[in-house]
């Protein structure tokens, strides 16, 4: 295959954009060793696709030695004709090389042992055989045409004069380039550093970098200062143990800090969403660029000062990496808050009622309740004294998974009028909001997040669903609690669509 990735070298120093950094995700493969990760050739596929747009250059597509499904896997990220460098993780055996040859990849990473813990204790050779090894698979794996990156496995543990030797070894068989490993998260950012300096009088050098001292961004980005111009990553960190460094987070820090950017930042939270869904590892609130807590403001001084001046209290706008700011209400929620989350939903409210609603939202909140659209807005009703019928209600919800295609059926009131449908789906909560759509007919809307927010334990658990669905520019949050998750889905997503339907679409939602 013909090579697509070269990288640049540069000083070892990070001086604003001097240099070129670029990113080898190794999501589908690194990544899915995290305890429970398995992802389909479909999945695989659509954060490939996601990848590529973003404009990460080199996707590692899987380790073809694996077995012959995952093969498939590769294959289908092979075929989908990408602007990156796709390559197959490899041990240090020539059978490898050759099945990933056979998947039609552009490039091995080929990885060899660099501790002598490694050696010696988990390969049992010597490290003359190593280098020997080394040097016969670059020479083949570049013979058929690959671009060849060579792993020290373990780098960060290794001897120093070593890993220097096998860096040279490389490169002078014909690598592209060596990676210096840090592989169960050991290193300090010096140790990193210090490595990356020395491999790089060599040839091109990677980085690889585990969060186990939660040092993985820190140590990525010493690897960059040292000479580093490609940065291994999983998108949300996700990996072994406390996970890989997380690609978002070195992309962020890069473009922020450095004036660098490897990768289209916009595309940062789409991608997140995608891996989180597909691998069924959740994003934590608070983490950084892609976490919901990210751009969310709760503070009524922080609010204020939010709302007077956009980076009062951001480092950079959410929109650069393709989120948006929310204004959060709570115990801690001001006059300037309150007023301005309100005005996204076209209320107006004097001042006194002000006062009256900022005083309840502020009690939900001290009750320990996250304070929604939903009732802000029953609030503000309230307060007002405004009567409010509601438009959209669920009558009956039924629903059925075992043995056989998830269904369910719905009835709901639209003003005066009943409707009912049914559907189909991957599970009972995705079959119920098909025979929801179905039942409002040409009403369209769109669930823009949806996660389980708490379970209580023993056999009466409760579950406490929150949702954010979207029509046009208009935005509802809405949490919904109920010993049965389908039910809890449903009446959650109804109640959200009671506010964001104008009357007269209600009442001819589905005629």
């Amino acid at each position: 295959m013909a090579e697509k990735f070269s990288g640049t070298s540069f000083p070892a120093a990070l001086d604003g954009g001097a240099h070129d950094v670029q990113f080898l995700d190794t999501t589908l493969r690194d990544g899915e060793q995290a305890p429970g990760v398995s992802l389909t050739a479909d999945q695989k596929a659509t954060v490939a696709r996601k990848l590529d747009a973003a404009g990460v250059s080199v996707v590692e597509a899987g380790s073809a030695c694996t077995s012959a499904g995952e093969r498939e896997t590769i294959r289908r990220v092979t075929g989908l004709d990408l602007d990156a460098t796709v390559t197959s993780f490899c041990r240090g055996v020539k059978r490898d090389v050759e099945l990933a040859l056979d998947c039609g990849v552009d490039g091995v990473n080929l990885v060899v042992p660099a501790s002598d813990r490694h050696v010696e204790g988990k390969v049992g050779t010597s490290r003359e055989s190593v280098l020997d090894t080394t040097r016969e698979l670059v020479e083949y794996a570049t013979d058929h045409g690959l671009w060849v990156e060579v792993i020290g496995e373990d780098g960060s543990r290794a001897d120093d004069s070593f890993l220097d030797e096998l860096a040279e070894t490389s490169a002078d068989a014909g690598a592209d380039r060596f990676c210096v490993a840090d592989t169960v998260g050991h290193a300090s950012p010096e140790r990193v550093y210090d490595l990356v300096a020395s491999a790089s009088e060599y040839g091109p050098v990677s980085v690889h970098t585990h969060d186990d001292l939660g040092l993985a961004v820190t140590n990525a980005l010493a690897g960059v200062a040292a000479g580093a111009d490609l940065v291994h990553a999983t998108v949300n960190g996700v990996g072994e143990r406390a996970g890989n460094v997380a690609l978002e987070e070195v992309a962020v820090a890069l473009w922020h800090c450095y004036d660098l950017e490897p990768v289209d930042t916009e595309q940062l939270y789409d991608l997140a969403s995608t891996v989180a869904e597909a691998t069924g590892v959740p994003l934590p609130p608070n983490k950084a660029v892609s976490g919901e807590n990210a751009f969310a403001h709760e503070s009524g001084i922080h609010t204020d000062g939010t709302l007077k001046d956009d980076r009062m209290y951001e480092p950079y706008p959410p929109e650069a990496v393709g989120r948006e700011r929310r204004l959060v209400l709570g115990k801690h929620a001001g006059r300037a808050g309150v007023r301005a989350a309100l005005a996204e939903h076209d209320v107006e409210v004097t001042d006194d009622e002000l006062a009256d609603v900022v005083e309840r939202v502020n009690e939900l909140g001290e009750r320990g309740k996250r304070v929604t659209d939903a009732d802000l807005l029953a609030v503000a009703d309230d307060v007002r004294g405004d009567g409010r019928d509601r438009r959209v209600e669920v009558l009956d919800l039924t629903a059925a998974s075992g043995g056989g295609t998830p269904t369910a059926s719905v009835r709901l009131r639209v003003d005066d009028d009943e409707y009912s449908a049914a559907g189909t789906g991957s599970g009972p909560v995705d079959a119920a909001m098909t025979a929801v759509r179905d039942a409002l007919g040409d009403v369209t809307f769109h669930l823009e997040e949806y996660h389980v927010d708490a379970i209580t334990g023993g056999t009466d658990a409760v579950v406490t669903v929150h949702v954010t669905v979207s029509r046009g520019d208009r935005t509802v949050t809405v949490d919904a609690s109920d010993a049965d998750i389908t039910a809890a889905s449903v009446t959650a997503v109804v109640e959200a669509l009671d506010r964001l339907l104008p009357e007269q679409e209600a009442a001819t939602a589905a005629d």
